[in-house]
């Protein structure tokens, strides 16, 4: 089965290039709508302009054994994030910006490097922000002879608008759930309040645009898919980390995905919370989770109706 981005002819290809590239003219790439136009080097929330930027790219052994199989998941990590997570664990890349600059030409040549050690896929982490250099990029790259699936791997605050023109490009989205409280959302993550941003006209918090953007890519992929060797070939796999006191809402992200998505969803329910960056700074995520919590998030998935949990 060929990547389905090998199906878009150029032309079609060339014109969601123009479509994703006129957004960031007044910058409406994620719900955040700075209006910035970056092409001109303004910036907004993310700090990121018109070129991609990139912090590190190798074959990575630690992610889902669907993507990793025997010769891992090929992944490009990019610098800035439209989210500011006070426990990030990659706050280095995502906050702190550390990365460089490089031409649509090096991405693609690092997409290529990718497949040509044998990654299963290309996997994109924070690619918000950045997607339409992503999808430039890409376009050298099939020209270079790309032929591996694409993994959009994202905290799910994403615009419904920018999705929609990704479809019939990735095969694979990973989309984290990190929480139904969109109060919460905001404090620990600085996710927009529903109306706080008045000027830009944003409505809705973290929990309705993670829905409305998982529900769009589950349309455009499904379930996700495996071939004989277990490797994933096209489909969702979602992310749930457990937060300390229950702050990620669990069973609330849990009920949505069986009632809304499909109780076939590929979940993954993740342990390893630690209080990294400025974490320690607030009381209720200063310590790891306990055993009971996460074996509570895992009933809590199973009551729901889903039945497809992910086991290391």
């Amino acid at each position: 089965m060929y990547p389905s981005y090998l199906n878009l002819s150029k032309k079609k290809l060339n014109l969601r290039i123009k479509k994703l590239f006129k957004i960031l003219e007044k910058c409406e790439i994620c719900p955040r709508k700075c209006r910035v136009n970056r092409l001109k080097g303004e910036k907004g929330f993310c700090q990121l302009g018109y070129l991609p930027m990139v912090s590190a790219y190798h074959p990575h052994f630690g992610e889902e054994r669907p993507l990793v199989g025997r010769y891992g998941s090929g992944t490009i990590f990019f610098s800035g994030c439209n989210l500011a997570c006070v426990y990030c664990q990659n706050f280095e890349i995502s906050q702190l910006r550390i990365g460089r600059e490089v031409s649509f030409e090096k991405l693609a040549e690092i997409m290529i490097d990718l497949q040509n050690r044998g990654c299963h896929n290309i996997n994109f982490v924070t690619p918000t922000p950045q997607i339409p250099q992503i999808i430039k990029s890409l376009s050298i790259a099939i020209e270079k002879g790309l032929k591996i699936p694409l993994v959009y791997n994202t905290s799910s605050y994403d615009s419904f608008e920018v999705l929609k023109l990704l479809d019939g490009i990735f095969d694979i989205y990973m989309p984290d759930t990190k929480y139904s409280d969109d109060k919460i959302a905001f404090k620990y993550s600085n996710a927009l309040y529903p109306h706080t941003n008045k000027k830009s006209g944003v409505g809705a918090g973290y929990f309705e645009i993670m829905k409305e953007a998982i529900k769009e890519m589950h349309r455009q992929v499904g379930d996700l898919v495996l071939d004989e060797n277990g490797i994933a070939i096209r489909g969702l796999i979602v992310r749930h980390l457990v937060l300390p006191n229950n702050l990620a809402g669990s069973e609330k992200i849990f009920q949505f995905l069986a009632k809304e998505i499909s109780q076939n969803t590929f979940l993954n329910i993740m342990d390893q919370y630690w209080p990294a960056w400025k974490a320690s700074q607030y009381p209720q995520l200063s310590r790891r989770i306990t055993k009971e919590e996460y074996q509570q998030a895992i009933k809590l998935a199973k009551k729901a109706g889903l039945k497809r949990l992910y086991k290391e």
